[in-house]
């Protein structure tokens, strides 16, 4: 996704924030603001950080696993389905 449509100034915001909220909303893409002419930071609507924020959380959970099976700390299957049967039985 290209951001480069989605930059506006500071002073924009400023002046229309209701509207930037709107927009925003509707179409769920990051908005760019600037200051000075640099890149300063990146509004988004709180539905797509949300989803960001679950996706973010799923990829360390992919991260960690792949450095346990890489470290040898793995167990086989069958003997972590009858531990929690025997868990269960009891």
């Amino acid at each position: 996704m290209r951001y480069s449509s989605q930059v506006k100034p500071i002073s924009y915001l400023k002046a229309n924030a209701a509207e930037v909220l709107l927009q925003l909303t509707q179409q769920r893409e990051p908005l760019v603001i600037t200051q000075n002419g640099e890149a300063k930071a990146v509004l988004q609507d709180v539905a797509s950080y949300e989803e960001a924020q679950e996706m973010l959380a799923l990829l360390k959970i992919l991260a960690l696993g792949t450095q346990d099976i890489a470290a040898g700390r793995v167990k086989p299957v069958g003997d972590v389905v009858a531990r929690l049967k025997a868990k269960r039985a009891a």
